[in-house]
């Protein structure tokens, strides 16, 4: 049995042992998901913008190869929102898995 000069310094040991613990349970794993969460959302920005510019291309382009006039402008705002969807839906699609072998 220990005596009760022990005490302190079990204490002790129980103090720092608990600290890394906390440590290595807690404030790690945050500081990994504050990385993933950090490159996630410059990864979802860099697409939106990406996303962003290639609709103006596209109505650009499409206004420009058509006549001038209200309905063909018209007609250009549909083709590029027809691309786009197209677009999102070949995204999903390649993205999705229909295994669910992925992690």
């Amino acid at each position: 049995m220990n005596s009760s000069a022990d005490i302190p310094t079990m204490v002790q040991e129980f103090y720092e042992l608990a600290k890394a613990y906390l440590r290595q349970e807690t404030i790690e794993p945050a500081k990994r998901l504050g990385r993933f969460a950090a490159y996630s959302l410059a990864a979802a920005l860099s697409f939106a913008l990406g996303a962003f510019f290639f609709g103006v291309a596209v109505l650009r382009t499409a206004t420009r190869l058509l006549p001038a006039g209200p309905y063909w402008s018209a007609l250009a705002y549909g083709i590029t929102v027809a691309i786009l969807v197209l677009a999102i839906g070949l995204i999903v699609w390649r993205t999705s898995s229909s295994e669910g072998t992925r992690v």
